[in-house]
């Protein structure tokens, strides 16, 4: 039997269905395997272990990460880099579009690890799935922990600017991770339970706003408190930080395992239905967002510098914790392309399927390859090592480059990662060995 990916189970159709894409399988790179014609006739596929996977979902998903590695890469390299800078009044329309288009990543992963669970319940009862989901989420957890933190500081050790402390910082694999959790638990009560308790989590959530306790970093709060808002503490050596406030991400992951039943549809009916679907959660971004009422803590605003600050401030949703506007601007352009994923053809597809089997193995790599280039550009520019070992925000005044130069470093970390991908997809692809669940 072969093992699914560590970001999301794996992608089983139901027992004597028809292939789930309609189409056969992509190639993997470097797979030596049995080769069939395509629907033109002209490029070769290859039959892998894995070819249950939907395409749809593996494309989708490298799409996703490779603009999520653009963001990263702006946090490691960018001079006068902050985590936000949509927060800035003054941020220039290109850099906020560089931010902005990769709110995407975060509401995708979580809702295709919940969509890819609900498409197992066809193979596996409810304990063996609750057991998977559970030991996947406190793996997820503890490489966040290890290695994660620590690909983001450097300074395993600790960080002089947090009192010698060990730096921890809870983000998007503590999300994926403690929502599946939650997760194996939930699935017991079937897929319609979990759509329903989703949507009233994402629905809902925003009713906190107002009495919540606001966002506390990196001093200390109760731990209830970073349930809906960033939040910091300290236990013994280490000081913790939790970026993603975790209930409205437990409301994506099962909006997505009670939306599975969507990807067992005949190709062109999930189709349809996706673009419908994406269609309408988009529409509704607009209408809320337009009435500036309910769904996000931050009304927008006319600005006086014209169209485009007011285009700005109206895109300007909220991630931490990400809005009901957040996640209707967000996953329902992705329900879109998606929808339209099975009809592209060519390399492009190809290699954004390659990535999307392998999103843990380029997950991990390129926040380490990031790190790294702005630890030889800072010293390019004069700064020492000892000074880049730490996260972005204590960068030495001056260092950095500007936009352009992020775009070239994020390009070049992308073809970078293009042969260890190809190569642990390839593996994959072959083999079945219980290890490579955990890559």
């Amino acid at each position: 039997m072969s093992q699914p990916d560590t970001f999301l189970p794996d992608q089983r159709q139901p027992r004597g269905s028809a292939s789930p894409s309609g189409v056969q399988p992509l190639p993997v790179p470097g797979t030596a395997a049995t080769r069939v014609p395509t629907r033109e006739g002209t490029h070769p596929v290859a039959h892998d272990r894995r070819a249950y996977r939907l395409t749809s979902i593996d494309m989708l998903r490298g799409l996703v990460i490779v603009i999520m590695a653009l963001d990263h890469v702006r946090d490691f390299v960018m001079v006068a880099s902050v985590q936000d800078p949509m927060s800035n009044p003054d941020v220039t329309p290109a850099l906020f579009m560089t931010r902005w288009i990769t709110h995407i990543c975060a509401p995708v992963f979580v809702f295709l690890a919940g969509t890819s669970a609900g498409l197992m319940t066809a193979r596996k009862s409810p304990a063996a799935l609750g057991g998977f989901l559970a030991k996947r989420g406190l793996w997820l957890i503890l490489v966040e922990v290890t290695l994660l933190s620590t690909a983001i500081t450097f300074s395993p050790l600790g960080l002089p600017q947090f009192g010698g402390r060990i730096l921890i910082i809870l983000q998007v694999l503590w999300a994926i991770g403690a929502s599946m959790l939650v997760l194996a638990g939930a699935q017991f009560l079937g897929r319609r339970a979990c759509l329903t308790g989703g949507a009233v989590i994402v629905l809902g959530h925003n009713l906190l706003d107002s009495v919540w306790p606001a966002t506390q970093l990196p001093d200390s709060a109760p731990l209830w408190v970073g349930l809906h808002a960033q939040i910091g503490y300290v236990v013994g050596p280490f000081q913790i930080l939790n970026i993603y406030p975790l209930l409205p991400w437990i409301g994506v992951m099962l909006l997505g395992f009670g939306s599975a039943g969507i990807f067992e549809q005949a190709p062109e009916k999930r189709s349809a239905l996706l673009l419908r679907i994406g269609l309408i959660c988009t529409a509704a971004f607009v209408v809320l967002r337009a009435l500036n009422r309910y769904g996000d803590p931050h009304r927008w605003q006319v600005q006086a510098a014209g169209f485009g600050a007011t285009l700005m401030s109206f895109l300007n949703t909220s991630k931490y914790p990400p809005s009901l506007l957040f996640l209707l601007m967000t996953l329902g352009p992705a329900a879109i392309v998606c929808a339209y994923a099975d009809t592209f053809r060519g390399w492009v597809k190809d290699t954004l399927v390659m990535y999307g089997r392998v999103p843990f193995a380029f997950y991990i790599a390129h926040f380490y390859l990031a790190h790294m280039f702005g630890v030889l550009i800072g010293v390019w520019q004069g700064y020492t090592v000892s000074q880049m070992a730490t996260i972005p925000f204590f960068n030495p005044k001056g260092f950095g480059l500007g936009l352009p130069g992020v775009y070239a470093v994020w390009l070049l970390v992308i073809a970078l990662l293009y042969p260890l991908c190809r190569r642990v997809a390839a593996v994959k692809a072959r083999r079945s060995d219980w290890w490579l669940s955990y890559l």
